[in-house]
C-alpha cells in the first residue's frame, strides 16, 4: 500500500511539475514570438534607412480613429459616456465651421500701383485724335522689384544770425544727429530690423545674407552684421528681462530643451536652448551651456506655479518643495503608444483611443471659460482617465520588458500624478504642445546655420529669437516691430520696458505720445516712403 500512495504521489507531482512546465513553455513561446516581431520590425525598419525610404513620421492613428475612440468608451464607461462625448465633438465642429474661400482673393490696397497703359495697334497707327476713349478695362499682376537700400544722408545746415554786432560773438547753430540704435553706428533702425529678421525669423545663415545684400547692390560683410546684433544685445536684453518677469508672474509656464552645437577650436561642443513659454503672453529663449539640474535653476529662478514639463530627470528637484507643481504632457504620453503601435497594435490601439477621447473633449474646449473646464473634465474626462489607468495597472504583469508597449505603460504609470494634474485646474493645458512648436523655430534655424559661433553668439540668438517668438504668438509683423522699438529702446524708461514687449505692442503704438515719437524719427520716416 505504501508503495502505491507513494507512486501516486509522485504522478502528482510530476502532473503538477508538467502542468508549471507548459506554462513556462506557453510564456517562453509567446515571448519569442514578441521577440521575433519586433526583429522583423527591426530588418524592416534598417532595410527603409539603408534606401533612404523613411518619411515625415506622423502621430496620426488610422481612419477608423474616431470609432475607435468610440468603442474604447463603450467598453469601458458604457453607451451614455459615448453619447455625450459625441455630442462635445459636434458643437466643437460647429463652433469651428471652416469656410472655403471661392475665387482669387484680391491684392492688398497697401502695394504701390505702376500702370501700364496698353493701346491698340489700330489707334497707335492712326493716332489718338481719330478716337473717343469710352472705358477702359483693368487687370492687375503681381511684380517684383529688387530690394530697395538706401543711404540715408543726414545734412547738418549751419546758421548765424544776420544781425550780430562786430563786438558780439558769433553762435553758430547746428542741429543734432538723430539718434541711432548702434552709437555712431552704420546702419538704421530699419536696415538693423531687416537683418534680424531675416537672420533669426528666415533662418538665412551670414553667408547667405551677403549674397542677398550683394544682390542689392550692396556689399556687407557677416562680420559686419555678426557685430551690430552683438551690439544690440544689451540694448534689447532688459526688454527680454522684463518680459520674463511677467511671464513668472503667470500661474503656469511650458518649458522645453533642445541642443545645439557651439563652434569650438577643434570640436564643436554641445549647448542648448531652453523655450519657456507664458501661452498668451510671451515665448523667451534661454542658453545655457549644459542640460542639468543648474541648468533648470538658472532658467527658472524664481519661479513658483505650475510647469507643463516632459518627465525629464533634470526638473525633478524643483518640485521637492511644492513651490512647482508637476504637470505632465498627454501629447509626450502618446507618442510611446504610436511607437508601439508595429510590434503590439491591438494595446497601443485601445490605450490611444482612450487618450484621443481625451484630445477630442479638450478641442470642443478651446475657448471655454476656467469653470466650464473643469466641470466637463470632472464629468467627462476624469472616467476616462481612471479607465485608462485601470487597463494600464491591468496589462502590467503581462507586458515583455524593454518592448514599446512596456515602456508606454510605464510611463504612464509612473506619470499618473502629473498627467491627472489638468483635471484639477481648468486653466492648465492637457499637453505641452506650445513649448514643442516654439522650440521647433531653433530646430529649423539649426539645420541652416548648424552651430552658434560662440556662447555669447547664443545668447544674442536666443534674446532676439524671443521678441521674433512673441510677435508670431501676437501675431505682429515682425520687421515693422523690431524698426520700432530700436527707434524707441534708446530713450525709453526702463521701468516701463515691459510696454514695448509683442504682448502689449498694439496697445502702446496706439497711444499719442508713442505716435509722436515714432513720426519724429526720420530713419523710420524713410522706411515708410515708396518713391
Amino acid at each position: 500500500m505504501n508503495s502505491v500512495s507513494e507512486l501516486v504521489t509522485r504522478l502528482e507531482k510530476m502532473e503538477h511539475e508538467l502542468s508549471e512546465l507548459r506554462e513556462v513553455l506557453l510564456k517562453t513561446e509567446k515571448q519569442r514570438d514578441q521577440y521575433h516581431h519586433l526583429y522583423l520590425q527591426m530588418m524592416e525598419c534598417n532595410r527603409k534607412l539603408e534606401l533612404g525610404l523613411l518619411g515625415q513620421k506622423a502621430e496620426r492613428l488610422p481612419e477608423n480613429s474616431s470609432q475607435l475612440s468610440f468603442q474604447m468608451l463603450e467598453q469601458m464607461l458604457g453607451d451614455k459616456a459615448v453619447r455625450e462625448v459625441e455630442e462635445l465633438e459636434v458643437t466643437e465642429v460647429r463652433g469651428h465651421e471652416r469656410h472655403k474661400s471661392t475665387g482669387r482673393k484680391p491684392l492688398p490696397e497697401h502695394l504701390p500701383r505702376v500702370d501700364i497703359e496698353v493701346i491698340p495697334e489700330e489707334v497707335k497707327h492712326e493716332g489718338l485724335d481719330n478716337f473717343k476713349r469710352i472705358g477702359e478695362e483693368v487687370t492687375e499682376v503681381i511684380e517684383r522689384r529688387p530690394a530697395s537700400v538706401v543711404v540715408a544722408r543726414v545734412i547738418k545746415p549751419k546758421f548765424v544770425r544776420k544781425d550780430n554786432g562786430e563786438n558780439e560773438s558769433t553762435q553758430v547753430l547746428v542741429g543734432s544727429t538723430p539718434q541711432l540704435p548702434i552709437e555712431r553706428g552704420l546702419a538704421g533702425p530699419g536696415m538693423l530690423a531687416d537683418t534680424l529678421v531675416k537672420r533669426w525669423q528666415d533662418h538665412l545663415p551670414l553667408n547667405r545674407l551677403e549674397g542677398i545684400y550683394a544682390r542689392d547692390g550692396l556689399e556687407l560683410a557677416r562680420s559686419t552684421m555678426c557685430g551690430w546684433h552683438e551690439q544690440l544685445l544689451p540694448l534689447a536684453q532688459p526688454l527680454v528681462d522684463a518680459m520674463r518677469a511677467d511671464a513668472f508672474e503667470q500661474p503656469y509656464l511650458c518649458t522645453d530643451a533642445t541642443g545645439v552645437l557651439v563652434q569650438a577650436k577643434e570640436k564643436c561642443r554641445t549647448g542648448h536652448f531652453f523655450v519657456v513659454v507664458a501661452p498668451g503672453l510671451h515665448v523667451l529663449f534661454e542658453y545655457t551651456r549644459h542640460h542639468d539640474s543648474d541648468a533648470v535653476d538658472t532658467v527658472l529662478a524664481g519661479y513658483e506655479g505650475y510647469l507643463v514639463a516632459d518627465a525629464h530627470v533634470v526638473y525633478d528637484h524643483l518640485y521637492g518643495n511644492g513651490d512647482v507643481i508637476e504637470v505632465n504632457c498627454w501629447a509626450h504620453g502618446r507618442r510611446y503608444f504610436f511607437k508601439a503601435l508595429g510590434s503590439d497594435p491591438e494595446r497601443a490601439k485601445r490605450a490611444l483611443g482612450l487618450i484621443a477621447a481625451l484630445f477630442r473633449i479638450e478641442r470642443s474646449l478651446k475657448d471655454a471659460p476656467r469653470k466650464k473646464k473643469e466641470k466637463i473634465r470632472a464629468k467627462h474626462s476624469k472616467p476616462i482617465v481612471e479607465a485608462f489607468y485601470s487597463w494600464c495597472d491591468a496589462e502590467w504583469p503581462s507586458l515583455l520588458e524593454d518592448t514599446p508597449i512596456h515602456d508606454a505603460v510605464r510611463y504612464a504609470r509612473n506619470q499618473r500624478e502629473g498627467l491627472s494634474r489638468f483635471l484639477d485646474d481648468g486653466r492648465l493645458p492637457i499637453h505641452n504642445n506650445i513649448s514643442e512648436l516654439n522650440l521647433r523655430r531653433q530646430a529649423v534655424g539649426r539645420k541652416n546655420w548648424l552651430f552658434v559661433g560662440s556662447d555669447e553668439g547664443a545668447r544674442t540668438n536666443a534674446a532676439f529669437t524671443s521678441l521674433l517668438a512673441s510677435c508670431r504668438m501676437q501675431d505682429i509683423e515682425p520687421w515693422s516691430y523690431l524698426r520700432d522699438i530700436l527707434c524707441l529702446l534708446p530713450d525709453w524708461p526702463v521701468h516701463r520696458l515691459l510696454e514695448l514687449a509683442p504682448a502689449y505692442w498694439n496697445k502702446t503704438a496706439d497711444r499719442d505720445d508713442v505716435k509722436e515719437l515714432l513720426a519724429a524719427n526720420p530713419y523710420r520716416d524713410l522706411t515708410l516712403r515708396r518713391e
